[in-house]
């Protein structure tokens, strides 16, 4: 076994000095993603290190931890809401939120968890300087609709993301 081993290092070491040489030089940039959750319908994301979204792109943050994950987990997202974007929330059924960005629908916020754990809305008003309202399309998402994660401060933003496959 140890000698199959030596024999493809030494015959592939050149393409994989090269392999080793890019993921040195290129992780300074990016990084890639894998999506685990249904919230967005990609499953592989390459992360754009450092490079602000903009409306409507994809985008990486470090959630600042409560309820089901931990501080520094990575979440993608849409970018729904810029600074000086006005988000309202508007009561809709049975305690559920529906949020809006400038008057676009970003989705509905639940009053609980599957679980019936209760759930706080998300901030309303204008978005300030330096922070982003972060969404999903799925239902379930943990997005800025709740507290949770409420507006995205530019500090955790990781960088603008490309759906891979």
């Amino acid at each position: 076994m140890l000698i199959r081993i030596y024999r493809n290092l030494s015959n592939y070491a050149p393409a994989y000095l090269w392999l080793l040489t890019l993921w040195v030089l290129l992780g300074r940039y990016v990084v890639i993603s894998i999506n685990v959750s249904d919230s967005l319908p990609g499953r592989v994301y390459l992360i754009q290190k450092g490079v602000m979204p903009e409306l409507d792109d994809f985008a990486a943050f470090h959630y600042q931890g409560g309820g089901p994950y931990a501080a520094g987990s990575r979440f993608l997202k849409i970018v729904k809401g810029v600074p000086g974007a006005t988000v309202s929330a508007v009561e809709s059924e049975s305690g559920f939120l529906d949020f809006f960005v400038n008057d676009s629908f970003v989705g509905r916020a639940k009053p609980k968890t599957r679980t019936g754990s209760p759930l706080t809305p998300g901030p309303t008003g204008t978005i300030p300087p330096q922070h982003y309202y972060m969404a999903a399309p799925n239902p379930d998402s943990l997005d800025s609709r709740y507290a949770l994660v409420g507006w995205v401060d530019e500090g955790q933003v990781i960088g603008r993301a490309i759906e891979v496959f």
